[in-house]
């Protein structure tokens, strides 16, 4: 270090003005040490109010996804409820669940365990709308969040005209878009299906159950999880834009995740899909579905 022309350093005199600063001294040294350690102290008390300011802020309010342009994806934030694993809300299976729990039973017929919905299970079909390809993976709380392989998953929804098989007028004959998919060891399902209709006062939506395995997909009452998949609403107002949707469309205006009887409490936030594509291609909807064995 070069001699100081200096008398002063940091604001106190030199001892020995004509010296190195590093030549000054033991108590010039000691007291350029304290200093030192007082100014760490300062930086390290600030980090930490810093840090605990920003930990307890309020989170803000998770808002309807915005309608996404095509090829991206409308999602929730990786802070949002579903992405730090907490269980899916438990909800009405609906009037039309076709379980065996209120008359029809789907899950008891040959070829139920499908990947493609489209159509009844005796061939005639399949069901038109906008192709959609639906992607659930089913993870347990009770493992820490592992993927639940070997659990079997059952959806049902309804067609663009707000029908459902097995229990509307003019098809309880049919079996359209229901089905039961295994979940793999990456804890994924995979449907392929057709946007569903908006009816009067439900916000457009998907149902479905987790049964610990295939075997148990035929009594209702192991039921694992029951809950429902929730749609963006730009997604819903480009879907329905399309032929066949047009009293959908108006349904929709009708509703929203405010007064919907199911998605009300907490607008959707763990149960809204993320969505890819435009209503011409077809969709791709994902759902991390967070359960837990213990309860």
């Amino acid at each position: 270090m070069q001699q100081s022309s200096e008398s002063m350093y940091q604001g106190r005199r030199l001892p020995r003005p004509d010296e190195e600063v590093t030549d000054q001294g033991l108590g010039f040294d000691l007291a350029t040490l304290m200093r030192r350690r007082q100014l760490l102290r300062a930086f390290g008390a600030g980090a930490a109010v810093l840090g605990i300011a920003a930990c307890t802020r309020e989170p803000a309010t998770p808002a309807t996804p915005a309608p996404p342009a095509t090829g991206a994806p409308s999602a929730a934030p990786a802070s949002s409820p579903a992405a730090a694993g907490i269980r899916i809300p438990e909800e009405t299976q609906g009037p039309f669940p076709g379980d065996g729990s209120n008359g029809p039973d789907v899950l008891e017929r040959s070829g139920v365990v499908r990947s493609d919905v489209r159509a009844s299970l005796d061939g005639s079909g399949p069901v038109p709308g906008v192709a959609l390809a639906l992607e659930l993976t089913v993870s347990d709380l009770a493992t820490g969040g592992g993927p639940l392989t070997g659990a079997a998953v059952y959806i049902w929804q309804c067609d663009r005209d707000g029908r459902y098989s097995m229990y509307s007028d003019g098809v309880t004959r049919q079996t359209f878009l229901r089905g039961v998919q295994i979940v793999d060891r990456a804890g994924k399902v995979r449907f392929t299906s057709v946007f569903p209709g908006c009816y009067p006062g439900r916000w457009p939506h998907v149902h479905f159950e987790v049964y610990p395995d295939r075997a148990g997909i035929t009594d209702h009452t192991a039921v694992i999880a029951t809950s429902q998949l929730a749609f963006p609403q730009g997604v819903c107002e480009e879907a329905y834009a399309q032929p066949g949707y047009r009293e959908s469309a108006a349904n929709l205006a009708g509703v929203t995740l405010d007064t919907d009887m199911v998605f009300r409490d907490d607008h959707a936030v763990t149960q809204m899909a993320t969505v890819t594509g435009d209503a011409v291609q077809g969709y791709a909807a994902s759902l991390a579905v967070h359960v837990d064995t213990r309860r």
